[in-house]
């Protein structure tokens, strides 16, 4: 393996390591459950995705062939972590999960509690 290969190598894993750090310390020291989700879906994405790269570039300098299992790995987390994360603060508001007390705008929040999904009544579609 070329020094440029095990250079790149070396340089993603600390950056993913780096942000898993971040993303796991911000999981542990965040104040409410809304600033502890956005962490680790931030922050491990970037994470994961930095190894998951550096796995394949491994795998190309050792074998000489890319590695697609990766990349539909990084594919699948980059493509669900925000859809999980916002689903979870969806339900966590909903359940009225308690906010941080210096959290901003939370008239905003209260607004969107007070909504309610539009009635499935059929008798209604059938009268209009």
């Amino acid at each position: 393996m070329s020094f440029g290969f095990e250079l790149a190598i070396s340089i993603l894993l600390v950056i993913g390591g780096i942000f898993i750090f971040v993303g796991s310390f911000g999981l542990l020291r965040l104040p409410d459950f809304y600033t502890r989700l956005h962490a680790p879906t931030k922050a491990t994405t970037v994470g994961l995705g930095s190894i998951l790269l550096c796995s394949m570039l491994t795998a190309y300098a050792t074998e000489g062939r890319f590695s697609i299992s990766e990349l539909l790995i990084t594919l699948f987390l980059v493509i669900t972590a925000p859809v999980v994360a916002h689903m979870l603060a969806k339900v966590a508001m909903h359940h009225k999960v308690r906010m941080f007390a210096k959290t901003k705008h939370t008239e905003l929040v209260d607004t969107a509690r007070m909504q309610q999904p539009p009635a499935s009544d059929s008798s209604s579609k059938l009268d209009s």
